[in-house]
């Protein structure tokens, strides 16, 4: 099953788009995984924190397809330490779908249509972090979740 994590904004900070680069390399030993930038709302400084995540929200369901599983990255979501992520992910994978799609909102979250549309949510940590770093904490975490699956020594416990 393919992966695709979906992002608002680019990254921009030289030493985290290396841990980004760093990660997918690592995890195509796995399996397709792809990381999809959406730009950034311009003008957003005339717009509300509503109208900014409609906009954000239609360039994110335009990235879906049916038959995907779409898990949002959100801090009101299900926590797991490593391992439970694992099996999550194995779980899904076991629902079968054409793709995995993990997104990471804008910086006032998902519209409702998102929500809506949305088969789960989790939650990195109950700590807030840039959207920038989001991305490599959860690449690292993916590549982690499946060097448990695979029975590798990358996780020690």
């Amino acid at each position: 099953m393919k992966i695709k994590l979906i992002c608002v904004g680019k990254t921009v900070k030289k030493h985290l788009i290396e841990s980004e680069s760093e990660y997918l390399n690592r995890l195509s030993h796995y399996g397709s995984v792809e990381k999809i930038e959406i730009p950034e709302i311009k003008n957003a400084k005339n717009l509300s924190k509503d109208q900014i995540k409609q906009q954000e929200g239609q360039l994110i369901l335009k990235q879906m397809n049916a038959g995907d599983q779409v898990i949002l990255l959100d801090e009101n979501g299900k926590t797991f330490n490593s391992i439970e992520f694992s099996e999550y992910l194995q779980k899904r994978f076991n629902a079968g779908g054409k793709a995995l799609l993990f997104v990471v909102g804008g910086a006032y979250g998902f519209s409702d249509e998102v929500y809506n549309r949305s088969n789960g949510k989790i939650s990195l940590s109950k700590m807030t972090f840039s959207h920038q770093m989001v991305r490599t904490f959860f690449l690292e975490q993916l590549y982690r979740a499946f060097t448990i699956m695979k029975g590798e020594p990358y996780h020690h416990q």
